[in-house]
């Protein structure tokens, strides 16, 4: 069930974000960044904990979506229908989801409610019931999602993709988990989950809205302050995108190849990494000024869309891409990505295609923030890849200072002279 939608609005002109986001820390050590903004009377709550997918036992896969999907769904005194009864009534919105790396929460509510929001909060972080009913009925979900996965090119490419890229690694694993792990799920995995994930060092807090940092902190500290301080996560190794130069084919009997590929990437953090980001934005990110969508769609027809991105994960980096084509024209589509691919590591990209890349990317920034949900989450992000507020700023000029020798330099590093890993499913025609 899913609680009505709040209003939301724009907010931070660009030239004050940085300077209006404050650092506050409970009396019980709960940190977090505030943005206070009292011209609609809305608060946004965007939480992360150090966690997620990697964190699934093996044999349990699955685990970190299933309790993603459990902690609303009952807590404390409430089951599942009086909890989702006590958010409607308020216009509550409570959220939770995972990704390989991060366990994410979110809140929304009208400033009259904060005190129900937050309760309700504390309840879901603290105390899920994990109820038989509600861990059955999601179950159910998550194995008819992953049977219909099971006819999906798209899916089954990306699976592929995955087990070979990251082959051995809690990355190659399936997030969603497998009709065996997902059945083999017990409470007590979830429990165990739970109390490794909800734990104070790891975690991540921004909130935006009308709200000083005063009440914030005491209203923080009533929901994360109970939790242990020190993390019990398991380690997860660095690892590189390997594999390369296999191509992985699985058979589905269907018209059209789903195709994805990759090659290892540049981590946030490394100086080449803005460059990275706009080199792809010229090849691949940028839609309908890309190469690969004017020589793949618009030149010869092969695909109705086709695209790249950079990845950072917190113990990988990666360059992706894919596009779905009739199984004939498979190999050829794959070849005109290759050949697009070795001229931008041989040449570079050209003068206009970098100025309308680093264009696009400055004057689109903004709909990253142009939301009090969407700020909160960028701020949790930046937390996470451990960034200042002062990125928030910095971050466009970093792209207008990106040069064609630096885009030049990003694409011999990333793509001169590697075979990427092809993972296709259908049944393509030369490959």
């Amino acid at each position: 069930m899913n609680a009505p939608q709040t209003p939301d609005r724009k907010l931070i002109p660009e030239a004050t974000r940085a300077a209006r986001v404050q650092k506050l820390v409970s009396k019980n050590g709960v940190e977090a960044w505030l943005v206070e903004d009292y011209a609609v009377p809305l608060v946004a709550v965007e939480f992360a904990f150090g966690g997620g997918s990697s964190q699934d036992a093996p044999g349990r896969m699955g685990t970190s979506s299933m309790l993603s999907a459990l902690m609303d769904e009952g807590a404390g005194d409430l089951d599942s229908e009086a909890f989702h009864n006590a958010m409607d009534d308020k216009a509550i919105e409570i959220s939770f989801s995972s990704d390989s790396d991060t366990f994410h929460g979110r809140l929304k509510t009208m400033t009259r409610n904060i005190d129900a929001a937050f309760g309700l909060l504390k309840l879901a972080v603290n105390h899920p019931r994990f109820d038989a009913d509600a861990i059955e009925r999601t179950r159910a979900q998550m194995l008819a999602g992953l049977r219909n996965e099971a006819n999906d090119p798209d899916a089954l490419a990306a699976k592929a993709f995955r087990e070979a890229a990251f082959e051995g690694h809690v990355y190659g694993r399936p997030s969603r988990g497998t009709q065996e792990s997902v059945a083999a799920i017990t409470r007590d995995d979830l429990v165990h989950l739970h109390r490794a994930v909800m734990q104070r060092d790891g975690l991540k807090v921004a909130v935006v809205g009308a709200i000083d940092r005063d009440r914030l902190a005491i209203l923080l500290d009533d929901v994360f302050g109970a939790l242990p301080e020190k993390t019990t996560l398991a380690s997860v190794p660095d690892v590189v995108l390997g594999n390369l130069g296999q191509r992985k084919i699985i058979d589905v009997d269907v018209p059209q190849a789903t195709i994805r590929f990759g090659l290892p990437g540049i981590a946030l953090h490394d100086a080449e990494h803005i460059p990275a980001m706009v080199l792809n934005h010229i090849l691949g990110g940028g839609v309908f000024s890309a190469r690969l969508f004017k020589e793949v769609r618009e030149k010869r027809g092969l695909a109705y869309s086709v695209h790249s991105q950079l990845l950072s994960y917190r113990h990988t980096a990666t360059f992706v891409g894919g596009t779905s084509t009739k199984n004939e024209r498979a190999a050829e589509s794959l070849q005109v990505i290759e050949d697009e691919i070795r001229k931008l590591a041989a040449e570079g990209p050209t003068p206009d295609e970098l100025d309308k890349a680093q264009k696009y990317l400055i004057g689109s920034y903004d709909l990253r923030l142009d939301t009090s949900t969407k700020i909160a989450g960028q701020l949790v992000r930046l937390q996470i890849e451990n960034l200042a507020p002062s990125y928030l700023d910095e971050r466009n000029n970093l792209v207008a200072a990106v040069t064609l020798e630096a885009t030049h330099k990003a694409a011999r590093r990333v793509f001169d002279g590697k075979q990427m890993l092809v993972a296709v499913a259908g049944r393509p025609v030369g490959m």
